[in-house]
């Protein structure tokens, strides 16, 4: 595992460092950690998720994850994965976002990201590298949003629910059968998702599901078999759900990446 990483870099001379360039295993974890400037990983290759204590963002090859200063998060990987990373001084902008989010690496985007990475940064006090500095932050403020993002519930009936899944994500039970184990009836369990989360259960359910399934994939495993461990009927009904969230079945998406 690469373990490249710039814990510091002179901010009156760069205000976007390139750092966390390197190449991972499957199953290799970042520890939580946090650090004073905003933080944009990327995948070339293989799929990663970020954790936080509130949520999870899981990141496909060609997306990235927005980490805002101050954030403690961890990093895991699934598959072989190509991360790189730039940092970014919070002060440069107030338009920057502040909350952790999936967002979508355009091609221009990804160019100027290896580009300061091949530079280790860009220092204000060279000409060439401060005239690339607006350039990338105007791309870097008006990045889109992506699947897949995973918040967790706080209430503890709610949290059971998501944790029993956690711990079997082929599980089929409807929300009824659940909802009793935590504790809960089911319109309680449905109302607490949707106020702490954002989104219904059975949204939230499909979002596990998924972002399961993608790391399970990027490992290799086989659609039919991914299908199953997710709770999915058939593979077809697991792949139509893919394709409405990605856009494309899992084969194409993953041969595309």
């Amino acid at each position: 595992m690469s373990k490249k990483r710039h814990w510091f870099f002179d901010s009156r001379k760069y205000k976007i460092r390139a750092g966390l360039a390197g190449e991972y295993s499957h199953g290799d974890v970042i520890k939580p950690h946090s650090h004073p400037w905003h933080q944009l990983t990327f995948a070339s290759q293989g799929v990663f998720t970020v954790r936080t204590d509130e949520a999870a963002w899981v990141a496909p090859t060609h997306r990235g994850v927005w980490i805002p200063a101050h954030t403690r998060h961890s990093v895991e990987m699934s598959g072989h994965v190509s991360l790189r990373a730039l940092y970014v001084v919070p002060t440069i902008s107030d338009s920057l976002p502040l909350r952790c989010r999936v967002v979508n690496i355009s091609p221009l985007l990804r160019e100027l990201i290896l580009r300061t990475s091949e530079l280790k940064g860009l220092n204000s006090r060279i000409p060439l590298h401060a005239h690339l500095v607006p350039v990338l932050l105007d791309h870097l403020e008006l990045m889109e949003s992506q699947a897949i993002h995973l918040p967790m519930p706080t209430d503890r009936r709610a949290k059971l629910v998501a944790s029993l899944l956690q711990e079997k994500p082929s599980e089929r039970r409807p929300l009824s059968d659940l909802a009793r184990l935590a504790g809960g009836s089911k319109r309680t369990i449905e109302r607490l998702f949707k106020s702490q989360t954002g989104m219904g259960f059975g949204r939230w359910r499909q979002q596990f599901r998924l972002s399961h399934a993608l790391r399970m994939l990027a490992a290799g495993e086989a659609v039919t078999n991914v299908a199953i461990e997710v709770g999915y009927d058939s593979p077809s009904a697991f792949i139509a759900a893919f394709r409405e969230t990605f856009g494309q079945t899992p084969g194409q998406y993953f041969r595309a990446a």
